[in-house]
């Protein structure tokens, strides 16, 4: 069995709750550590999937594995290939397949609700809901792909997620999350979070309340999400 590559940006943003999920369900994974300097695949034909989690940089930043990457998930699109990425992932698969990616209309921190779009994505990626909770931290936002079909939104950034071809979907809220990794978020990006709530920013200690009950409900969605996008794995 093959691979799922997942493809790592920074060492505070690991594959969490994704690479739990692929465990739990026997499929085996490999970390791309571009972060570490590791090179890009360029042939996608080596892995079952392609995930990529977030990280603190821009797709626009002039990063030597850019383009590169884009080009290897524009093969594994063209080949069938599953692709799933999480925030700065679904920033990267947008702009692979030619759509912008710029400054947020709002930056996004803490927990805030999305809501389906599509009513074929609700039934088939998102197990039935309408909506839920999702964890959100960034500043850019990406335009939906050619040909892709929007399959979340908010009130402040309109592309949450998109899917494309039934297969390949992504995120611009992050699904993968565990206490670990929203513990090290807050640690690492202290500066970032504001001094008093708001509607669209959180701040530690917002973010920290429930948030057993909320990674909970959180991760019921996400293995709805993983168990959908698996069923293309190409083994």
């Amino acid at each position: 069995m093959r691979p799922v590559a997942i493809f790592r940006f920074s060492p505070t943003e690991g594959p969490a709750h994704f690479a739990d999920w692929l465990d739990a369900h026997g499929v085996p994974w490999t970390t791309v550590a571009l972060d570490a300097g590791a090179e890009v695949p360029a042939d996608p034909h080596a892995y079952a999937g392609l995930a990529m989690m977030g990280g603190p940089m821009s797709v626009n930043d002039a990063l030597p594995w850019v383009t590169p990457l884009c080009a290897t998930l524009r093969k594994a699109v063209a080949a069938d290939v599953p692709v799933i990425g999480h925030c700065l992932g679904g920033q990267l698969l947008a702009k692979a397949l030619g759509a912008p990616v710029a400054r947020a209309p709002v930056a996004e921190i803490g927990w805030i609700d999305v809501a389906t779009t599509d009513v074929v994505a609700q039934r088939d990626w998102f197990g039935g809901r309408a909506g839920f909770t999702a964890f959100q931290w960034h500043y850019d936002a990406f335009a939906l792909p050619a040909g892709a079909t929007r399959v979340l939104t908010n009130l402040f950034n309109a592309n949450q997620a998109y899917v494309v071809d039934d297969r390949h979907i992504g995120f611009q809220c992050h699904i993968e999350m565990t206490r670990d990794l929203v513990l090290t978020w807050l640690e690492s990006g202290a500066e970032e979070l504001p001094k008093a709530s708001s509607l669209s920013k959180q701040t530690a200690a917002e973010i920290c309340h429930d948030i057993d009950l909320r990674l909970d409900a959180l991760n019921a969605v996400a293995a709805d999400v993983y168990a959908r996008w698996a069923t293309g794995l190409r083994h």
